[in-house]
This record gives structure tokens, sequence and C-alpha cells, in this order.
């Protein structure tokens, strides 16, 4: 599954930044969002990476980003 795909719809941020994780090949296939969640939950500079990833993407005009009722992304595409 793609971004494209797996953000259709509106994704919280800490599983958005997992599935650009896993497109960047940063966590295996065989991996799952429960195993890597304390990434995204700390304050270290791979989680912190993937979100600003997140907020890059939104810049681009390649993510929608909303704050309520929780921060989430979903795709729009280029």
């Amino acid at each position: 599954m793609d971004l494209s795909e797996g953000m259709a719809g509106w994704t919280d941020w800490d599983g958005a930044a997992f599935m650009v994780g896993r497109a960047l090949g940063i966590f295996g296939r065989s991996e799952t969002f429960i195993q890597v969640k304390w990434v995204f939950w700390t304050d270290g500079p791979v989680g912190n990476a993937l979100h600003e990833v997140l907020l890059q993407l939104v810049a681009a005009g390649v993510l929608e980003r909303r704050e309520e009722p929780d921060e989430q992304f979903r795709w729009i595409g280029p």
C-alpha cells in the first residue's frame, strides 16, 4: 500500500508518521505500529523527523492537516 492509499482518509499523526517511515524503509513490512509506537510517543530524533516530513508534505501541498479532534493528516496529492 502506498501513502496515497493508506492516507486517503484522515489519519492520526502517529499513524501517518508510521506509514511514512514504512515507505522510507525505516520500519519493515513485518513491524506493526504497536511494536514501534514508542518512536512517536517519545521525544526522539526519528519520531520528530517523521513528524517534520508530514509538515513539509503539507507545505508542499501533498497532504492536508487538521488539529481537531486530534492532529491528523490525509492525502490530497500533487
